[in-house]
């Protein structure tokens, strides 16, 4: 009819510009391969490095066992050191032999049986051994001590089944370990990294690329045109979010099948999860990008401002509990601590909702504060 305005006119002209922009951002991704490799180039190098690099458990620990008499005493000791797959043990006659090696770093600990070692275990005192272990990596030497008591331990029960009398134990402990029974440092590490190449993918994906058209003046000849704000960013995060998900989806992938870590959650939370994190990130970028206007100034931003916290202070690799208090003040505004939380708990106890909602809540509420102010950024610099 003559005069009437076209049914849903302007939402149809909305979606006319929006699924332009889209096309837009998907021919430059296809064109521009940097932007394919930070998706999923850039995953896979990271868990490849950290997966097989990167690990806190000790096998094979260079120690010298100092045995200054042999026996049948001595030698079943020994033998628990010889048979452990944490210890790779070096036989040494003196005490100073053993230290020059610590010195030189050849080796890690020392253990050392004294002359008088057999004859306090004949006597009624208890029979006591010298374990001396380099303490300039902290958390190496608890874990050479631990081990050393381990076979201590085991070793005094067998010896005490053999000469048919108890060992004089006061409290049994049972132990039992949830969630990671085989003790391997790769299951926890894996999934907590997945969230560190997310939080990096997803804050570079944005701020370098779009920091490029801010460069070349295409996002200003963009800005004059009749395209919305609410467009604008709709097209810029909709294609690298496909992109950043199909990267998650490879870094899921390798954790399970490549480096075999226990997946006992549900596969929708875990993508809904990723879904929200990743959003959080790409507004990260978007307001790098809008700060910035320059490739090389968002990048090393994005790197300081999202990647450094994400992998110090999301108690990916160091825990959060054992950090001064003002530390982790500090933690509670890095979105890469819920989404670790959210992940470790997904893959190694599972569904564990009182954990997920309420990692994910704040999720949530860091993504809208950091679209709201990548809004009114944009916005004034359409005035």
């Amino acid at each position: 009819m003559k005069g009437s305005k076209p049914t849903g006119g302007p939402a149809r002209r909305s979606l006319m510009r929006l699924s332009g922009l889209m096309k837009k951002e998907a021919h430059q991704i296809v064109r521009d391969p940097s932007s394919i490799a930070i998706a999923f180039v850039l995953p896979v190098i990271l868990l490849i490095l950290f997966g097989y690099g990167v690990s806190l458990d000790a096998e094979h620990v260079p120690i010298a066992i100092v045995v200054e008499h042999a026996g049948t005493e001595t030698a079943g000791f020994v033998a628990g050191f010889q048979g452990s797959r944490y210890f790779s043990p070096r036989i040494m006659n003196t005490i100073q032999m053993a230290e020059k090696a610590l010195m030189r770093r050849e080796v890690d600990g020392i253990v050392w049986l004294r002359g008088n070692f057999a004859r306090e275990m004949l006597g009624p005192g208890p029979a006591s051994i010298g374990v001396i272990v380099n303490g300039m990596d902290a958390n190496q030497a608890r874990i050479i001590e631990g081990y050393v008591t381990g076979v201590w331990s085991t070793w005094q029960e067998r010896l005490a089944l053999e000469r048919g009398s108890p060992l004089e134990i006061p409290v049994a402990v049972e132990q039992r370990i949830w969630f990671n029974a085989e003790m391997r440092s790769r299951n926890f590490l894996v999934p907590g990294l997945i969230a560190i190449i997310m939080t990096l993918t997803g804050a570079l994906l944005t701020a370098m690329v779009v920091a490029r058209e801010w460069e070349r003046g295409t996002m200003e000849a963009l800005m004059v045109t009749p395209v919305r704000v609410q467009e604008i960013l709709l097209g810029k995060i909709v294609p690298y979010f496909i992109l950043g998900m199909g990267g998650m989806a490879l870094s899921v992938a390798m954790a399970v099948w490549v480096f075999h870590v226990p997946f006992r959650g549900s596969y929708p939370v875990l993508f809904a999860t990723a879904a929200l994190f990743l959003l959080t990130a790409l507004a990260m970028g978007l307001l790098i990008s809008v700060v910035a206007k320059n490739q090389f100034v968002a990048g090393q931003i994005a790197i300081i401002a999202t990647f450094l916290p994400a992998f110090i202070l999301s108690g990916f690799l160091f825990d959060i509990g054992s950090m001064p208090k003002a530390v982790q003040f500090v933690t509670y505004i890095i979105a890469a601590r819920y989404f670790v939380s959210i992940l470790q708990t997904l893959f190694l106890a599972g569904d564990v909702w009182s954990v997920v909602a309420w990692n994910s809540m704040a999720l949530g509420v860091m993504c809208v504060l950091f679209l709201l102010l990548v809004r009114r950024r944009m916005k004034k610099r359409l005035e």
